[in-house]
Parts: structure tokens; sequence; C-alpha cells
């Protein structure tokens, strides 16, 4: 495997390409729990943005009388990563429902990489009275200044803004993560000193840990020695998971002292993280491969395995084969009407299922209302027994575990590809996404449309991968299994449960 870099490019797999058709051809999914009251008119919307296919089809049911369709095919629309759906989610962005409101703005912002978004737009939607507009708006200021947009640079002020003074802190949360994006801009120093005063002001927790992300992303050789005391102190491990990680970023000598306490702390991922800063202090490479767990660290303790009864596998089901819109499970609808709906599940029973290992179980809860294609192609492998035994080919300390390789070496698929399903669920600590192709070096980028079965779970929070990748569930119980594994551990029986 092409290794480009143990943040940004380490979750690769290979193309393995077919023929359209000819695999599709080859199988029969197992039927994803077909509700009977599956939202109206989700399984065209769904067909139709996963052949990204602009049509007038989708701009009418953004338009029609009902919200819970016209939301869904805001994000449609947006996923088509056509430029022709700007002008229709522009005018959906001026709806009275909140949650059309805030799809509208989300699936505008997919479309940054392409056209040009509206900068008054966007800064207008950051005003928003409703805190689910604001989140999509900022994921909306990220993308326009990640994709160079013109005006895209002074989004930064009202996002500053939002990181001062919103009463939501999911809001502010957002906006400390989307500032990552302003590392290069000529007022740099600023921003980070202001990123920086907030950090000190924040009594929020996870408010906290987003903005040491931000300064440790961003603004690592900008950052005050007494800001970084306070966060290497922090009682909070993800603050000090962000803060071990910076001075490890600063590249000086000086940090050892600093480091060396974090050694044994009471975190498991604290210690993993100090370790990995004291490696690149001393003049090595981070642990890209972890093939045995280092002497200095100690593991987090077993967890007793789930052992719940397992639902049954179909029978007959041959070759795994590309999902599509009518193996979709759609009875939740998707009306996030609140921040802390855009940051998580709708509410309602979802699928889950049981990763056994070789260390040990741990459970996730998969999320069709985001992801509706790759939790039926999750399902479906999982139905075969396809992820049965296989090994966890790439384990980064700190950062993420990765498997679903029938070659166990990185390199290897079922011979289909599925479209990406972005959403606003972040890559924060324990969430289940799929892994994608990269382009070569030297400007190496994920390559959209380009998962199959590989997929990864984050062990801390990996929040410059929210703009790329797929969020398809979050592991609810076992986490700390995840802290045990080394690159010799296997899946041993991946297995649905019940619905929870």
């Amino acid at each position: 495997m092409n290794v480009i870099g143990w943040t940004t490019a380490c979750i690769k797999v290979r193309a393995v390409i077919t023929i359209a058709g000819v695999v599709t051809a080859a199988g029969i999914l197992a039927p994803v729990s077909a509700a009977p009251d599956e939202q109206l008119g989700y399984r065209r919307l769904v067909e139709l943005e996963s052949t990204r296919t602009f049509s007038d089809e989708l701009t009418a049911a953004l338009a029609s009388g009902d919200a819970r369709l016209a939301g869904r095919a805001a994000l449609a629309l947006g996923r088509t990563g056509d430029p022709r759906a700007a002008g229709p989610l522009k005018n959906a962005t001026r709806a009275q429902d909140v949650p059309l409101r805030a799809l509208a703005v989300y699936g505008y912002g997919l479309l940054a990489a392409k056209t040009p978004l509206e900068t008054k737009l966007v800064a207008k939607s950051l005003g928003d009275p409703a805190a689910a507009v604001r989140v999509t708006a900022v994921d909306a200021a990220w993308r326009s200044q990640a994709a160079k947009n013109p005006g895209a640079l002074t989004l930064a002020t009202p996002l500053l803004a939002l990181l001062d003074r919103d009463p939501d802190p999911i809001v502010r949360a957002r906006a400390a993560t989307a500032l990552s994006a302003w590392s290069d801009a000529p007022n740099v120093r600023a921003i980070a000193a202001h990123v920086e005063r907030a950090f000190a002001h924040e009594q929020a927790p996870a408010v906290r840990w987003h903005e040491g992300w931000t300064l440790r992303r961003g603004y690592a050789l900008a950052i005050a020695p007494a800001t970084i005391r306070a966060g290497l102190a922090d009682r909070e491990e993800l603050v000090r998971i962000q803060f071990a990680d910076l001075v490890g970023r600063r590249k000086s000598i000086a940090g050892l002292p600093q480091l060396q306490p974090l050694l044994h702390d009471g975190s498991w991922r604290v210690r993993e993280q100090a370790y990995e800063s004291i490696r690149l202090l001393a003049g090595l490479q981070r642990t890209d491969h972890l093939g045995a767990i280092p002497a200095e660290i100690a593991t987090p303790a077993p967890v007793p395995d789930n052992t719940e009864p397992p639902l049954p596998r179909p029978n007959g089901l041959g070759p795994p084969r590309k999902p599509v819109a009518a193996d979709a499970r759609l009875d939740l609808p998707l009306v996030p009407a609140t921040s802390a709906q855009l940051d998580g599940p709708m509410t309602g029973p979802h699928p889950r299922v049981r990763i056994g290992t070789t260390k040990g179980t741990l459970v996730v809860r998969l999320y069709p209302e985001w992801a509706p294609l790759t939790v039926a192609n999750f399902l479906n492998l999982v139905d075969r027994g396809y992820f049965d035994n296989l090994r966890w080919f790439r384990i980064v300390p700190d950062f993420v575990v990765q498997t679903g390789d029938p070659n166990d070496d990185g390199e290897g698929d079922a011979g289909y590809m599925i479209p990406a399903e972005e959403n606003p669920l972040e890559q924060r600590s324990g969430v289940i996404s799929m892994g994608l192709n990269y382009t070569d070096p030297p400007n190496a980028h994920a390559i959209r449309d380009s998962a199959g079965t590989q997929f990864y779970i984050t062990l801390s929070p990996q929040l410059h991968l929210n703009r790329d990748f797929t969020v398809f569930g979050e592991v609810v119980s076992g986490f700390a299994t995840l802290g045990r594994l080394i690159e010799r551990d296997r899946m041993t029986s991946v297995v649905r449960l019940s619905d929870g």
C-alpha cells in the first residue's frame, strides 16, 4: 500500500476496477429490514444521489410541501456534486422549516469544490437563529476555505465571533474545528491567538478539545508556552491528547520534559500519544504500523465481552456485490432540527453489529438515515461472513484501526466501489467510516466514491477527515478493546444484533 502520511492518507486502499454490472449481477443482497413505515420518496432520492444524477425529480422534491422529502432532497442534491444544484439549494436556504434550511445549507456546502460558494449567503447562514443551520453553515465555510473559493478568507471573522459568543457549545466546537482551514491565511497569527484566548476562557469540555485540536492541527508553532502547559494538565483526556500531539509537532527537544510525565497518565490514549510525540522529538518516525505494544505503554484492561445472541445469517446470498437503492433501510426520517441531531443519529431503533476480535468484542451502532447505502453494504458483508477472520492490517496509535481487506495487506477489496455519503457527523473517537483510495503524491487527496469493503474506526478525534470520509456508525460498547489490538490480531466473528 502506498502510504502518504500518518494523519492524512493512511486510510488508503487500492481500487479493484470492474465493469459496471458484472459484479452487480453476480450476487443477491440480503434484505435490509425494509420497515413498513419507510419514508416515502427517499428511495428514489438515494438512487439519484448515488448515481450522481441531477434531475428535475430532485428539484421538484426540494420544492415539495413535504418538509421531510424536501430536506432529504437537499442532501441528495449536494451529494450529486453537480454545480447546477447550487441555484435550487440557495433558494432552499430561505425556507421556514429548520431541518430543510439546515440540510440545504449543508448540501450547498458540498458543492464548494465544484462551484464557488457565495460568501454572503454562507455568512448570513452563520448568523441564522437556528443552531442547526449555524452548524451546517460552519461546515460550508470550512469547505469554501478549503477549496479556496473567492472571498472565503473573510469567513474567518464570523467564525471567530461564533467561537466567542455562540450560546450553543456544538456550534462553538464546530467553529473551532473549521478555523483550522485558515492556517495559511495572511493573518494566521491573529487567528491562532484568538483561538488561544477562546481556549483559555472556554468551560465546556467538548469545545475545549475541539479548540485544542485546531491549535495542534493548524497553529502548533504559534502557541504560547502557558497555553501548552494548561492543555497538557487539563482534566479532560481529549484535551491532553491534542496538546501532547501539539508538542510533538513543534519538534523542539525542549518539549521532552513536558511529555515524559504523560507516559504515566491515567488514560491509555494520552500515554500512546505522548510516546509517539517523544519519538518525533527523538528524531524518529511516528508508528505507522503497530506490530507490538511498546514496553512503555500499558494497554487498557480487558472489558467483558458482549454475549447477546446474534441474528441468524441468511442463506444462499452468493458473492458480495455493490448495493443499490433498493437495498437501503429508509424508515428513519432525516429531520435534524437541533445542533445535536446534526451530531448523531435520529431518534429510533438502529442496526447494531458485534465485532468479535482476538482481544475482545465491540458493538457498533449504524446510522442508515445518514449513510443508507454504506450501511446496506456493511450489513450485507456481515451477513455473508465476509469480515470473519480478517486481519487488522493497519493500526496507527492514537489514530485509527483499519480492516476489511480479504488479502490482509490493505490492497484488496470485493471488486466494486460504493458512492460516498458525506454527512455532518464528526470523525470523533470511536466512529466507523469507510476507507478511500488516494491519488499519488505529491498532491495526494482522497478519491470520492472509491470505498469498497475496507473500514476504519477512529481511536481519537480525526476531524480533518470530516470533509471526505463517510461516517456510518459509532462504537457504543467495547471501545477499550481497540486499545489492545496489534496488527497480528484479527476479527473473529462479525454478526448482526437486534436493533437498538
